[in-house]
């Protein structure tokens, strides 16, 4: 029988699969070879960035700076970027001390201890100043206007107020950005709890144009430019990442450009095309760091939502070692009754949370989709209060889905979950 290994926490998660009539396939991302000396090319695209002056010359005059570095939710391979970086700032001369990290949690919790010095190198947490952005504290934000749509923009005091701006980070598909990387190292990565109140708000959540590998006319992008534009930055080096975490690019210098080229680069590798809507589906959170709670699963969900039929299936493998996420997205599900009524209640601002936002996501498609979820770190009590189906062997789960939909059903395999993204072929859409 054939079988498949989904990415599932750090060990992966072996899948034994029927092959039926109407299996569509084991659907991943087209391997992307990794980069063989990806020091060398990041030395090189810091000396020849994409639309700009080499780093170091950027840096020559300024009194400061500050690099922004993604929180450990996200797989950056910070151990390489932050050396040559950091080198190159100082060579342009800005003293060590006159430089500060700043870790884009968004709404995240902080990075600390030996989870920091994990994160960016324990010689480096010793040697340079390091701050975690936190969202709700108000005295660290300064308030920079507002943007189209009337969203108050907060952002971290410490950045507005740097002279010299670096963002870092990696490129992926992303289910509202569109693409991650680029300006959403500041929006949401340092933004404050106000203006994600606004950017995370239903009304975005629910816009079709706010969606997997769009950016012209997506508006939670539009927004980020404008919020980069008002709160300024110099330079940025962003990678991508092939589904075994290596690096397969490296895009350094404007930050509009050098983010939309290794956008364009990375999306024939990431997404897929299936000719008719799917019965259901087997999906993964890409494993970790992802898949570390149900908050960041509703990204596998949004994912394959869009090539089901109604009715369809959604059948998710996440380890979850965290559990359901923050207080604040335990709060928004807690709300939960039915799908519908949250999804009603939220848009008519009964209530709101400030992570309430992935569980829109997650009740979005329950409405037409059930959610069956297997993972070691929900209970099944958790997984039933909140609407979805708890799975104790996939393939039984599978075997019930053909008896359901029948052995003819439509179906695939994406065990990679969100590092694909899957569009129908009769879909239009624009990337850059």
């Amino acid at each position: 029988m054939p079988a498949v290994t989904l990415k599932y926490n750090r060990s992966g998660l072996r899948f034994e699969f029927p092959e039926t009539p109407g299996f569509v396939g084991v659907l991943e991302p087209r391997h992307q070879p990794a980069l063989q000396e990806p020091m060398t090319a990041l030395q090189r695209s810091l000396e020849d960035p994409i639309d700009a002056r080499p780093l170091r010359e950027i840096a020559h005059g300024r009194r400061d700076a500050i690099i922004v570095i993604s929180d450990d939710t996200r797989p950056v391979p910070n151990a390489l970027l932050l050396p040559p970086i950091l080198s190159a700032i100082e060579s342009g001369g800005v003293a060590s001390d006159r430089i500060t990290i700043l870790i884009a949690t968004g709404m995240h919790r902080p990075n600390e201890g030996a989870e920091l010095e994990e994160l960016i190198g324990a010689d480096i947490a010793r040697r340079y100043r390091v701050i975690n952005h936190q969202s709700r504290r108000s005295e660290d934000m300064v308030y920079v206007g507002e943007i189209s749509g009337g969203a108050p923009v907060y952002v971290n005091r410490a950045y507005v107020e740097a002279d010299l701006k670096v963002l870092t980070g990696f490129i992926e598909a992303h289910m509202w950005a569109g693409y991650s990387g680029g300006r959403k190292s500041i929006l949401p990565g340092i933004s404050s709890e106000k203006t994600l109140k606004f950017m995370h708000g239903p009304e975005m959540v629910a816009d079709p144009n706010a969606t997997y590998a769009k950016l012209v006319g997506n508006p939670f992008h539009e927004a980020g430019l404008q919020v980069m534009d008002r709160v300024g930055a110099d330079f940025i080096v962003n990678v991508t990442l092939n589904t075994s975490k290596e690096v397969t690019g490296i895009y350094s210098g404007h930050p509009v450009t050098a983010h939309t080229t290794g956008a364009s680069a990375i999306e024939p590798y990431s997404s897929t095309e299936v000719d008719e809507p799917l019965d259901f589906v087997v999906t993964t959170n890409s494993g970790a760091p992802l898949d570390v709670n149900l908050y960041q699963t509703s990204k596998c969900i949004a994912g394959v939502g869009p090539v089901m039929k109604t009715g369809g299936d959604i059948i998710v493998a996440s380890s979850c070692p965290e559990g359901l996420g923050g207080s604040e997205f335990v709060a928004a599900l807690n709300e939960f009754t039915t799908p519908e009524e949250w999804i009603q209640r939220a848009l008519a601002h009964d209530f709101f949370y400030n992570d309430q936002w992935c569980a829109q996501e997650i009740f979005k498609w329950m409405i037409d989709h059930p959610i069956h979820l297997y993972s070691d770190g929900i209970s099944d009590e958790e997984t039933k209060r909140y609407g979805m189906h708890p799975v104790k062997d996939l393939r039984d789960t599978v075997d019930d889905m053909l008896r359901k939909h029948g052995e003819g059903a439509r179906w695939a395999i994406i065990p990679d979950g969100p590092l694909l993204v899957l569009r129908l072929k009769s879909s239009k859409r624009i990337l850059v």
